[in-house]
């Protein structure tokens, strides 16, 4: 396969991105996401944001139940002109096929980095939300005060369930239980 660049893939003139323009995309180690035909392109996440990553992904693993499945980075295609890519997914293990999840998951997770904070907490919480996937949690990595705010759907609006810092704990009861602890997310990130 050849190597394609960004103006290989763009649509005609003034016609929105899609999903099929998406998976033109070079794979140059950033993240393409599109919200309503918006191209949305991220920098690689940096090691102290992929570290959460697997510890929480670890987290909800071992609690996970037979019917569902953990996924790291796995695209979320919301229509035709929408696709993200979550930093953590809980999905039915039925919907587990293909490049990405094409039915909502239960879980998505997004982990903040300085330049994701508001797309994270308006733009994908809003896309998110009318996808209809019943739980969102948001991972702020600060290593001197780490917080979780978890999100569930409640009449196809997300209320705020828990908001957490520290050591504090948030005991999950959807999709399954599990216990979080930001400051136990960033704790080797700390020893540096």
């Amino acid at each position: 396969m050849s190597a394609v660049s960004i103006a290989d893939a763009w649509p005609s003139w003034g016609e929105p991105f899609t999903v099929e323009d998406l998976d033109r995309m070079p794979d140059d180690g950033r993240r393409y996401e599109l919200i309503d035909g918006m191209l949305i392109v991220s920098p690689a996440p940096n090691m102290g944001h992929q570290r959460v990553i697997i510890v929480l992904g670890s987290l909800l693993e071992q609690a996970c139940p037979e019917n569902l499945v953990v996924f790291a980075d796995i695209g979320v295609r919301i229509g035709e002109s929408s696709a993200l890519e979550p930093d953590v997914v809980v999905a039915r293990v039925a919907d587990a096929e293909g490049v990405r999840l094409a039915r909502p998951p239960v879980l998505v997770v997004e982990v903040l980095s300085p330049h994701s904070v508001l797309r994270d907490l308006n733009l994908k919480k809003a896309a998110y939300e009318r996808f209809g996937i019943p739980s969102y949690w948001v991972v702020d990595p600060d290593l001197d005060r780490p917080s979780l705010r978890a999100y569930e759907l409640d009449g196809g609006s997300y209320a705020e369930v828990a908001h957490v810092t520290g050591s504090e704990a948030f005991r999950a009861r959807k999709p399954f239980d599990v216990e979080i602890v930001p400051d136990r997310l960033v704790a080797k990130l700390r020893r540096r």
